[in-house]
């Protein structure tokens, strides 16, 4: 199983792919999809273009994309919820499943606690993917949401296996 997390955001978005083989996790790649300043249309065709090419390099089969959350200054919710919805609906496009998790969850499956800062969650991602190069902090949450995600997806296989099994 290979998976996508995405790491929404306008001016930099991140995205890092996992392996998952049985309990064990493989770095494949990460990076950041950056925009540069301009009409709100031309920043969101670039994180398109860059999320669609990540998809077609690497051939993902399961996604997972960061929930937004919602903090005082209105217009910048607004366009990171823009910017949300192309990370979101690229993956669609190439017919993947999205997960979504809200931040405290990735912080919780990656780190063990749900109010880890930046740099735990740094430090664990590396941990979990020795030898790894992180491409920048959107790239290190991106790779946490994909640890994440397989960690959800192994954890309902085994429910689901469980359920077969006691349904006879």
């Amino acid at each position: 199983m290979r998976v996508l997390g995405i790491d929404p955001g306008l001016r930099s978005t991140g995205w890092g792919i996992v392996d998952v083989e049985g309990s064990k996790l493989r770095h494949v790649a990460n990076g950041q999809c950056q925009t540069v300043a301009g009409p709100l249309s031309g920043r969101l065709l670039c994180l398109f273009d860059g999320l669609s090419d990540v998809i077609l390099q690497y051939q993902p089969s399961h996604a997972a994309v960061e929930q937004t959350f919602v903090n005082r200054d209105g217009a910048g919710t607004l366009k990171l919820g823009q910017a949300r919805g192309i990370a979101v609906l690229v993956p669609a496009k190439f017919g993947l499943e999205v997960g979504e998790y809200a931040p405290n969850a990735v912080k919780k499956a990656v780190v063990g606690v749900g109010h880890a800062d930046k740099k735990q969650v740094e430090h664990m991602v590396m941990l979990q993917l020795p030898g790894i190069k992180l491409a920048g902090p959107d790239a290190t949450d991106a790779l946490a949401i994909a640890i994440c995600h397989a960690h959800h997806i192994q954890a309902n296989g085994h429910f689901q296996a469980a359920l077969k099994r006691a349904n006879g």
